[in-house]
Parts: C-alpha cells; sequence; structure tokens
C-alpha cells in the first residue's frame, strides 16, 4: 500500500516529518517486537531516525514508507546486535530475525487494510450506531452506562451493539474482498 500523495509538502524536512509522524508507531512497534530489551529499542528507534533522515533523499515519494522504514530498521537491529555481542533470547541466527521481521510485515499491512476498512464502515453507520461503538470500544463505558447516556435498556444496548459489529463485520469482509491484493 503506497502512502498518500495528495497534500505533500514540497519542503524535504517537512515531508519526512509528516511520513514519521504517520508511521512512527507502527516503526515502534516493529522495533519492539524484534528487540526484547527496552532500553535497547529506544536506541535502536533513534538511530534508524537518524538514518532515515539522512537516507531520506533516496526514499521514493509516493511508496511505501513503513516498508522502507522497516527495512531500516531491520538493518540497525542486526548492527546492534552484531556491536554490542549480546546473547539473544531465541535465536543467534540473522535469518531467525529475518523470518520473524517478514512475518510482522505479512501481518502489519494485513491489519492496516482491516483497519482502514474498519475506519470506512464506521464512517457509513448512521450517527446513532457510531456514536454507540465509540461509547463502548473508544470511550470504554460499561453497557449500563450507555444505556444510561442512550436511554436505552441495557438489554436494548447489547441488542443494537451485536447488531453493529455483525454489520461492521460484513461491511469490514466485503471491503477487503473487494480491494485489489
Amino acid at each position: 500500500m503506497a502512502d498518500s500523495v495528495q497534500n505533500t509538502p514540497s519542503d524535504p524536512a517537512e515531508r519526512y516529518l509528516v511520513l514519521l509522524n504517520e508511521h512512527e508507531r507502527a516503526l515502534a512497534a516493529y522495533v519492539h517486537a524484534l528487540v526484547p530489551d527496552r532500553l535497547d529499542a529506544e536506541d535502536i528507534l533513534q538511530s534508524c531516525k537518524l538514518t532515515m533522515w539522512k537516507q531520506f533523499a533516496q526514499f521514493e515519494p509516493g511508496t511505501h514508507f513503513l516498508a522502507w522504514a522497516r527495512k531500516i530498521a531491520f538493518h540497525q537491529i542486526l548492527n546492534h546486535r552484531r556491536s554490542a555481542r549480546r546473547k539473544p533470547l531465541y535465536s543467534a541466527e540473522p535469518a531467525f530475525l529475518e523470518a520473524v521481521a517478514a512475518e510482522i510485515d505479512r501481518v502489519s499491512d494485513s491489519l492496516a487494510d482491516r483497519s482502514e476498512a474498519l475506519h470506512d464502515c464506521l464512517r457509513r453507520l448512521p450517527e446513532n450506531q457510531r456514536r454507540l461503538v465509540l461509547l463502548r470500544y473508544y470511550e470504554d463505558h460499561d453497557i449500563a452506562a450507555i444505556a444510561k447516556e442512550t436511554d436505552r435498556t441495557e438489554a436494548a444496548v447489547y441488542k443494537l451493539l451485536s447488531r453493529v459489529r455483525a454489520a461492521l463485520n460484513d461491511c469490514v469482509k466485503a471491503r477487503l474482498a473487494s480491494s485489489p491484493a
């Protein structure tokens, strides 16, 4: 999935910061998944961001920024492990890290597609149903609080949430089935 190029700033520094801001959490999750020590992971992330900035002129606009960033992060992790000569928890083989990284890439792209489909499906819900979903899953209200706030019985809230979840599930499946692979 390529990053959006519409409304792209012309200044390279600004473009870099916009893209980094958009993908920073996913990049951090990737590094933390591959590096068990939190402090090491944070050091690698900082080094990765610096390297990404230095190499940003080589990034091709319109391509997948996160995939490019992950590749740089992966090499930073390998370099860190070589220089630290640490005893890894699972395997000393770079092939192991490559396999884990490939699986994270595969799952991450799939989850990103599902997340995008879900956001689109949520936007299409009627306002009262979208509000119910937001109260329950984004604001973490319990059923009793939602019932009180929406002037419904708890049973009615359970039933409506069940119907909304089923509709969202069907919508997401349909979106994913219709999107190009």
